[in-house]
């Protein structure tokens, strides 16, 4: 990387002086969202599709919440993993950005292999209210990742960047090349990790000492719980797209079970809480607009 090719981000005189009473909301969610991955107990993230699922897991306490890349894409009717949700990614960061919780995206690759752009999608994330972005190397070249990563910290230094490597997810889940990769994310930058597909504690313990960022695994109901998970050193649990897709089975079996003439099991919300879930959302959209201040940012050349 070209550090001399780099400017860093200005901002107008207006919010320069924002900054400099109180500094900018945004700047203080990045930092209380790194904060959760060095707390007593693992930061579990209830990742959501939508707007209204991401505004109920909030209401239920939640202080982060994720977005999954499978569900934005099944629900949109779009496939996952071939970078044809950035749009509506983005458009769902700006659903979501100005809520009253932490808004990580799930952005698969960066959607795309140059790194100027995958910053430059960085910056929208940002400018959405975003505080964290996850990024996964699909077993590719560790160079283009780690260049990657390091483009996306010179635009947005506070985004907190968690780095997946797919060496459980889609390879063999070696140990040797999943530290060689997750080595080149830490020096690139990344200020997390993320492993998913690994489950085994003794393999979990290993690695957590190899490493110098916080590990993010992703919850597996036949694996640790996330209380075993934190004694194991894990900081950050995820559920990836297991709420959406028990969203889904749950909606299978309440229509099966009333066409066989049964009364749908679960509790649903009802129609006045549902509305209530959009209102919130107006007014956070409001609040965004009108009360939060964001970066502006001159320019960008990373210089890859």
């Amino acid at each position: 990387m070209n550090d001399s090719s780099q400017e860093r981000p200005t901002e107008t005189g207006t919010e320069n002086r924002r900054r400099g009473e109180d500094g900018f909301p945004w700047q203080a969610g990045a930092t209380s969202f790194s904060a959760l991955h060095h707390a007593d107990a693992p930061l579990l993230l209830p990742i959501a599709w939508d707007h209204a699922s991401a505004v109920a897991l909030a209401a239920q306490g939640f202080e982060a919440v994720g977005t999954t890349s499978l569900g934005v894409a099944a629900a949109a009717g779009l496939p996952d993993g071939t970078a044809a949700t950035r749009d509506v990614t983005v458009r769902l960061a700006r659903q979501l950005g100005g809520g009253t919780f932490l808004l990580s995206v799930d952005a698969e690759d960066g959607y795309g292999q140059d790194p100027d752009d995958v910053a430059a999608l960085a910056l929208e994330l940002a400018a959405a209210g975003a505080v964290g972005i996850n990024l996964e190397d699909r077993l590719a070249s560790v160079r283009l990742h780690a260049a990657k990563i390091a483009a996306v910290k010179a635009a947005v230094p506070d985004l907190f960047v968690n780095a997946r490597t797919d060496t459980y997810w889609l390879g063999d889940g070696g140990h040797v090349e999943t530290c060689r990769r997750l080595d080149a994310y830490q020096q690139a930058g990344a200020d997390g990790v993320f492993v998913p597909g690994l489950s085994d504690p003794a393999r979990i313990t290993a690695l957590v000492k190899t490493l110098d960022v916080p590990l993010n695994i992703l919850y597996s109901p036949l694996g640790p719980t996330v209380a075993q998970l934190g004694d194991l050193g894990v900081r950050r649990v995820s559920l990836g797209s297991l709420l959406y897709r028990r969203a889904l089975g749950a909606a299978l079996d309440a229509a099966a079970d009333i066409r066989a003439g049964r009364p749908p099991r679960g509790v649903a919300p009802t129609y006045t809480e549902i509305q209530a879930l959009s209102a919130e959302g107006t007014d956070a959209q409001h609040h965004r607009h009108h009360r939060v201040p964001v970066p502006v940012y001159r320019s960008l050349n990373t210089g890859s």
